[in-house]
């Protein structure tokens, strides 16, 4: 298609992306209640009071183990935290449709094998990120009681709420995308950037850095916690090196086979040594000098 054809459909793929995204919003928006439950709950379990504001001022100078309260601040801040909230959840609920728009788009231009490829990709990514969604949703009540330990006595630990949304947003993102690192070293080894024996040469460094990731993103004292988180991330960095080194012997075996039956070989392109010319035989001399119709023999 011509420039203008292809502007004239981007504009329509993404009204109909961004039409998704603000009727799934508005539904969203009458139930951010329940959305912000789901996601404060588990903190509120591991170290809420269970009491209220007043009840809590007077009592938590005198408990053993420190507590908090979730709050909000502000006079707009409850309209303006309903909105976000309600985006945040029309921007995640349609992403089916806006993504497939984007495919939608995009497809057209992509070869049989490329389509193949990204089918697969998306099928095994989207799962891989849910688990890394998961273990951050079941990580984070340990996470939060371990924070709240470090509250000093006779203090009050007040939780705003929109700064514990925005960290467990960052913690879902950031545990999904770590479970999107075998597919990264695939996606590599598949295009020939990254081989099985150099992954397999990496795995000490490996082990170190997802060991060092799981006790930053899991600040807890017990290890159980760290090892829940750094060993499913273990085991697909150790599962991405097998499919590689397999993938590099299957490779191996092919170039060995030759071209199959309907391949056409290689072209040998090696430029190769010519011989001097031969020198160019002399014209024969005329037979005679005279002129027929003012030419020569030679003309």
């Amino acid at each position: 298609m011509p420039l203008a054809e292809h502007l004239r459909e981007l504009r329509n793929r993404l009204a109909k992306a961004l039409l998704a995204i603000v009727l799934v919003t508005v539904v969203a928006a009458f139930f951010y209640n329940d959305i912000i439950n789901f996601f404060t709950d588990p903190v509120l379990k591991s170290v809420g009071c269970g009491q209220s504001f007043e009840e809590l001022s007077r009592s938590a100078r005198d408990a053993s183990q420190p507590c908090a309260m979730i709050t909000i601040n502000g006079l707009l801040t409850p309209f303006t935290l309903a909105l976000k909230v309600s985006l945040m959840a029309g921007i995640v609920f349609a992403a089916p449709v806006w993504l497939y728009q984007l495919w939608a788009f995009v497809a057209p231009g992509l070869h049989r094998h490329e389509k193949k490829y990204a089918y697969a990709f998306v099928a095994t990514g989207f799962p891989l990120f849910l688990g890394g969604a998961y273990f951050a949703y079941r990580v984070l009540p340990t996470t939060a009681k371990v924070l709240i330990d470090f509250t000093p006595g006779n203090v009050d630990n007040l939780l705003p709420l929109d700064d514990l949304l925005d960290l467990v947003t960052r913690m879902v993102v950031v545990f999904g995308l770590s479970f999107e690192l075998p597919l990264l070293l695939i996606m590599l080894n598949l295009t020939g950037a990254l081989t099985g024996k150099r992954m397999l040469g990496w795995w000490r460094g490996m082990i170190m850095g997802i060991t060092l990731f799981a006790a930053i993103a899991t600040p807890s004292t017990d290890p159980l916690t760290m090892i829940a988180l750094a060993g499913p991330i273990w085991i697909l960095y150790f599962t991405a090196v097998c499919f590689a080194l397999l993938n590099d012997r299957r490779k191996r075996r092919i170039e060995a086979m030759g071209p199959a039956d309907d391949e056409a070989s290689e072209l040998d392109l090696t430029p190769e040594a010519v011989d001097p010319a031969e020198p160019v035989a002399a014209l024969p001399e005329q037979a005679t000098k005279d002129r027929v119709n003012g030419y020569d023999d030679v003309t």
